[in-house]
């Protein structure tokens, strides 16, 4: 893990020297498993996740096709961001609604559907060679506060610089470098044991 750790704080440092995709198509493609990834995590469950980055990506779409291909990349990681959030305050709000009708049950006394996601069971993550460091990762990522949690997915694992990820995130870049810096700070607190 401490290679993991080092590698994040090596890749905070170096310039964004991929190419950009020059069609639409290619960049859904090229970042549609990291969009799953991030939703997983943020959601907790595969269906959501995949509904929240087809979401995104249909938005993408419909509404900045004609931007250039160098603001795809913020516009998109702006768009899941505010999906994922969306989906979080529904489930909120639904399973408060489920509390109010009287714990689960409707008029006649058959069970209402229940708004926790069921366990989707082994999913993509789980192909990871090293899959015990990353539960272990993506449990410290989960810990973090939500602001905290989009600056280090959106900087470290997405690779945007800190421009885009203060636009994506609709903050200041100086509050972007905070937030990563107690995030970063956060998880080497947590992992270690992995050092």
């Amino acid at each position: 893990m401490n290679s993991v750790v080092s590698t994040l704080d090596t890749d905070l440092m170096a310039e964004d020297t991929r190419a950009v995709p020059a069609t639409m198509d290619a960049f859904l493609s090229h970042v549609e498993r990291r969009a799953f990834r991030l939703a997983e995590l943020n959601l907790g469950n595969r269906e959501d996740a995949l509904d929240a980055v087809q979401d995104a990506m249909l938005r993408l779409v419909k509404h900045y096709r004609d931007k250039s291909a160098e603001e795809w990349s913020p516009l998109f990681w702006g768009i899941l961001r505010r999906r994922i959030v969306d989906l979080q305050r529904r489930r909120k709000v639904r399973s408060i609604m489920v509390g109010w009708l009287g714990g689960g049950r409707d008029d006649d006394g058959d069970e209402l559907p229940s708004w926790d996601p069921a366990d989707a069971g082994p999913g993509p993550l789980d192909r990871l060679q090293d899959a015990q460091s990353y539960a272990d990762m993506a449990a410290a990522v989960k810990k973090l506060p939500q602001r905290q949690r989009e600056a280090f997915m959106l900087r470290v694992l997405e690779g945007l610089d800190v421009a885009e990820t203060a636009q994506a995130m609709g903050c200041s870049e100086g509050s972007v470098k905070t937030h990563l810096s107690r995030a970063m700070q956060h998880l080497r607190d947590q992992l270690e044991a992995w050092r």
